[in-house]
């Protein structure tokens, strides 16, 4: 994982994903949210706030 993966901020799946407490959980959901935005046609640059 990236180490800027904790930047990954909002709501998926009804979850704040900065909220969630098991770490595995956590990171699933960071990869759902990465995969929604790719989905809306976001620019990588954009997604990873470079």
């Amino acid at each position: 994982m990236n180490p800027t993966v904790s930047k990954i901020t909002g709501l998926i799946c009804g979850y704040r994903v900065e909220e969630i407490e098991d770490k595995l959980i956590q990171k699933i959901r960071w990869l759902d949210k990465l995969i929604d935005e790719l989905a809306k046609e976001k620019a990588m640059e954009k997604i990873l706030r470079k």
